[in-house]
């Protein structure tokens, strides 16, 4: 419990979802604090989750709930320039939950400024990433607030308890103990994380999964797709351009129907620990593809291998939490610098899980056919490689001389 300090809060932003955590706690700040409690809910694109949103806040205790359509913002300011930067967090996450939640934040801080709030509250938990997302997003843009995190403060030990505490007192709540996981959805994707998948060697059950069909049911006849950027940013789809929010439903859609997107991994936490998440990403993975495929084309070589070089490091930024930090900040100008150059489009094959590269053109493509031929010089000397080689390999010699030498015994020459 929090003590003596219980009497300095007057007024709390929560981040609210509606879901067993929020629901719990909203209703546990309204009765520990004994303060207001606003809820604050982002719609990032959960679509039938907000349904009766509002009722269930006020229902738990809350003065007023605010819903905020975000879906363009997430898409244009924050899940675009994490594509243009490739960011894949352990060769397996695309962000999708760790890019939500600095919006989130943001958006808190901004209403608890408008209507006289002195502390913010989040449902993070006390081992998850989610707590440092929030959190060094407060501290960024909301330095002057209370940070309440009741999963750290309060004695339950796991959702079976939370579970018990609304049961007890009528707060109504949709999550339960036959499938107690955690799902967080948004336009980019469905994780899935607790549960029956703490278990890594337990695969995920199919009826879990809310955005893809199974490969194995996806159809037996491939579809073909054109994905257009402009400046790294997908811009049309088939043609039809799209706003950003839009574009990227739209992707979900056409690559949820292929199976597309499904991932099953164990990943890092920021705070030291393991854990397993089950992801659905279609429209994004369909996005990634098409951006990779552009940029084959269009960037010179060095700066295509040090952007790739660059990208773990931003996508730890990402998953950690970084996103209002000025490294990440300094990165992005550098990467969004290099994405001026990616535009064209990419063609691609959808298939039983899979995007297949079936094309790529771009008006400021650097392939020269007539010099990549086996079958054109195109101005290029092959004699010329001979020189190139030999200067390349000069160390390499060099190295194996001495070793030569060595194995032999013999002296090198006097200078």
């Amino acid at each position: 419990m929090p003590g003596s300090q219980v009497e300095q809060v007057k007024k709390v932003v929560l981040a609210y979802s509606g879901g067993l955590d929020t629901s719990v706690i909203l209703h546990w700040l309204v009765e520990t604090y004994r303060c207001e409690v606003v809820a604050y809910c982002a719609d990032l694109g959960q679509r039938e989750e907000l349904a009766g949103l509002e009722e269930r806040a006020r229902a738990a205790g809350a003065s007023a709930c605010h819903i905020e359509d975000l879906r363009e913002e997430l898409a244009r300011d924050f899940v675009f320039p994490m594509l243009r930067a490739g960011a894949v967090y352990e060769d397996g996450y695309l962000l999708g939950t760790s890019i939500g939640r600095p919006l989130i934040a943001k958006q808190q801080v901004e209403l608890a400024r408008a209507v006289g709030a002195d502390a913010v509250a989040h449902g993070a938990t006390g081992k998850g990433n989610d707590q440092v997302r929030f959190e060094l997003t407060f501290a960024a843009l909301g330095p002057e607030l209370r940070v309440i995190a009741p999963w750290r403060e309060w004695s339950f030990a796991g959702r079976g308890d939370l579970i018990d505490y609304a049961e007890a007192r009528r707060i109504p709540i949709t999550t339960t103990r036959e499938k107690p996981y955690s799902t967080d959805r948004n336009l980019v994707h469905v994780s899935y994380e607790g549960g029956v998948l703490e278990d890594p060697w337990e695969p995920p059950r199919d009826d879990m999964f809310q955005l893809t069909v199974s490969p194995e049911q996806a159809p037996d006849r491939a579809e073909m797709i054109e994905v257009d950027l402009e400046a790294g940013d997908p811009v049309a789809l088939n043609g039809e351009h799209l706003s950003p929010a839009a574009l990227l439903a739209r992707a979900n859609e056409i690559g949820g129907a292929h199976g597309i997107g499904r991932v099953d991994v164990v990943e890092n936490r920021y705070v030291g620990m393991k854990s397993r998440g089950v992801y659905e990403s279609p429209g994004a993975t369909i996005l990634h593809a098409a951006r990779r495929a552009v940029e084959s084309l269009t960037l010179d070589r060095e700066v295509q291998h040090l952007r790739a070089s660059l990208m773990p490091r931003y996508a730890e930024m990402v998953y950690y939490g970084y996103w209002f930090a000025p490294e990440r900040e300094m990165l992005q100008a550098a990467i969004d610098e290099t994405a001026r150059a990616v535009t064209g489009t990419a063609r691609l094959k959808l298939y039983k899980g899979n995007v297949i590269v079936a094309g790529r053109r771009a008006p400021a493509s650097l392939y020269d056919p007539r010099l990549a031929s086996f079958d054109a010089a195109g101005g290029y000397q092959q004699a010329d490689a001979a020189g190139f080689i030999r200067l390349s390999g000069l160390r390499l010699r060099l190295r194996g001389l001495v070793a030569r030498r060595q194995s032999v015994g013999d002296t090198p020459p006097k200078a």
